[in-house]
């Protein structure tokens, strides 16, 4: 599972985006993975274990809802090329 959102604002050079990952870990548990910066940039990553599948993915929905609510929105599909 990985959902990434960007927020782009030309009239105020803002071009960031905010990605989040769901990892099984070496422990028996799950991580929420969030990596987050500049677009074309590396930006930081943070991750975050917890004991069950569904704790994990209930952290990602909150921070994913948190993030839309300040402007964020889903990336678009990206286009595939036929040969």
């Amino acid at each position: 599972m990985n959902i990434t959102l960007y927020r782009i604002a030309p009239e105020r050079n803002m071009a960031r985006f905010y990605s989040f990952d769901l990892q099984p870990n070496l422990f028996g548990g799950w991580s929420a993975v969030r990596a987050w910066g500049r677009i074309g940039q590396a930006g930081q990553i943070h991750t975050c274990p917890f004991a069950t599948h569904a704790e994990a993915l209930a952290a990602i929905a909150k921070q994913r809802q948190t993030k839309e609510r300040r402007g964020y929105v889903p990336a678009p599909l990206q286009a595939t090329r036929s040969p």
